[in-house]
């Protein structure tokens, strides 16, 4: 049973889940896994599925690194969205972490999906990093990140918006 509003979705390793989406760590960036992303984010005019996917065959951005993580929304067994979790490579500190490629599907944008993407970004970097920070040039995408707790963040060229986490006993 779903809450109101909520979706009756299987998550890839089965069961039920009523959130609007099941998230879980992405261990594949391969064309056929992230195919649907793609062909949706190109339509769209963004190119931010194309770089997560040329970095990943690369091998310049595996979220490998302790910390870094790559996270997939996933609604009745198909992949909805994706979101990273990074060392930010500009701030010269490896306690800042980086908010990277979220995308979510426009099919499925306004139920949550890129919310829960993020609230996992952000439960992840606990404990590992003291900041996020992030880039957009994405309206909607801002307003999303500031009703989460992040701040506009004008200084710099290389971030739009911070966050300033708890911090926790290392």
């Amino acid at each position: 049973m779903t809450e109101p509003g909520g979706c009756v979705h299987w998550p890839p390793g089965g069961g039920i889940a009523s959130d609007p989406a099941f998230i879980d760590k992405l261990q594949d960036v391969s064309p056929d896994r992230v195919g649907d992303l793609l062909v949706d984010s190109e339509a769209a005019g963004s190119r931010i599925v194309r770089r997560l996917m040329d970095e990943w065959a690369d091998g310049t951005n595996r979220f490998e690194r302790p910390g870094e993580s790559l996270f997939a929304a996933w609604v009745v067994g198909r992949l909805v969205g994706v979101c990273g979790l990074n060392v930010d490579p500009y701030a010269g500190d490896d306690r800042v972490g980086r908010v990277r490629h979220l995308y979510v599907l426009t099919s499925f944008r306004g139920r949550g999906v890129g919310r829960q993407l993020v609230l996992r970004v952000i439960d992840s970097a606990g404990g590992r990093f003291d900041r996020l920070r992030l880039r957009t040039s994405s309206e909607a995408a801002a307003r999303l990140y500031t009703a989460m707790g992040f701040r506009a963040d004008d200084e710099g060229s290389t971030c739009t918006h911070v966050l300033e986490l708890r911090r926790r006993s290392r």
